[in-house]
């Protein structure tokens, strides 16, 4: 076969094509186009969202998509589906993961703490090197977090529903005064954890490890000083614990160790407190529970009975912080 000019052309179109028809229109045509167990079909707030997601290129920094290797090293609720992305257009995957995975974002957080978080993520999460999202306005946030909350599918509306209940029942109890506030956090502890005394002694290392978590985490909303007045203050109700007037709680034979453990652990769901038990491991939890009670309260129940066999490397200490009276007054 003698190679022609016309031969050559005919001959790279017909490769080009059967590629293009492997590679593309084949995948294409017999792929099914079936929507997952968890779709949803997105509402027009929702869909305005999505809208605003793609245009300011929040997939430059987000993925929407749970890998295997996700499943295995972070225990992800559920890998991604073809069908969870089903009617939307474009749908972005992302491919980078500078900020967290958003995938089953909706309903991990309150929406009082979203909108606090788009309006500036240093409100939320002092460390954070996402900009601000004010420009957009308010409406435009709105539609943004109508967006994040359907994140997820029916799994994501399942956990909205749950924030809601409890936002609505928590905004209650704050309605009735702080004392009473307080009461309703701490019967929403289970039993077990309301007597638990700080199983870790309130060393001056572990009070530099706990101010450390605390202010990487926490002094967005508790503030500085604790009382309740950090920047995300402005944008939650009912709004962050003022620390200081626990005092009045804190009476001979009560604990608090193990309510901050387990209020931190899980958050207090309804609220802008989220849970940080896949961020935090025990021991920071534990030291950011002595620092708070150490540094805002004046008291730590570290190691007070009932206690366990210490660990090998704690020292010696001795808890020299006594329980205030009933009035909140040290002794």
């Amino acid at each position: 076969m003698k190679m022609t000019p016309a031969l050559l052309i005919i001959g790279g179109l017909l490769v080009f094509w059967s590629a293009v028809y492997v590679s593309v229109i084949l995948p294409w045509e017999t792929m099914p186009d079936d929507k997952s167990a968890a779709w949803m079909k997105w509402t027009p707030d929702e869909a305005a969202g999505h809208d605003l997601y793609i245009r300011n290129g929040c997939s430059y920094c987000h993925s929407q998509f749970v890998r295997a290797v996700d499943w295995a090293d972070a225990g992800a609720g559920r890998l991604a589906e073809r069908g969870d992305y089903y009617e939307q257009e474009p749908a972005i995957l992302g491919t980078e993961r500078v900020g967290p995975d958003l995938s089953q974002e909706g309903g991990e957080h309150s929406d009082d703490w979203q909108r606090a978080h788009f309006i500036n993520p240093r409100n939320t999460r002092p460390m954070s090197l996402m900009p601000s999202w004010e420009f957009l306005g308010d409406e435009k946030i709105r539609q943004l977090t109508a967006y994040v909350r359907s994140l997820g599918g029916k799994t994501a509306a399942y956990r909205v529903a749950r924030q809601d209940k409890w936002h609505a029942a928590a905004t209650a109890a704050w309605k009735l005064g702080v004392d009473k506030n307080v009461d309703w956090l701490h019967e929403q502890v289970p039993a077990v954890w309301r007597p638990m005394p700080n199983p870790y002694p309130a060393t001056e290392a572990a009070l530099q490890r706990g101010e450390k978590t605390y202010q990487t985490f926490c002094i967005g909303c508790h503030g500085p000083m604790g009382d309740g007045q950090g920047p995300a203050m402005h944008y939650l109700e009912p709004p962050p614990l003022n620390f200081t007037v626990l005092r009045r709680h804190l009476v001979d034979g009560k604990y608090i160790g193990g309510i901050f453990y387990y209020q931190v652990m899980n958050g207090i769901t309804g609220t802008g407190m989220p849970y940080f038990k896949r961020e935090l491991e025990s021991e920071k939890i534990w030291d950011v529970s002595n620092y708070i009670e150490v540094r805002f309260l004046g008291y730590t129940d570290a190691t007070l009975s009932p206690q366990g066999i210490p660990a090998a490397y704690e020292p010696a200490w001795e808890n020299t912080f006594k329980p205030p009276s009933a009035t909140g007054e040290s002794k």
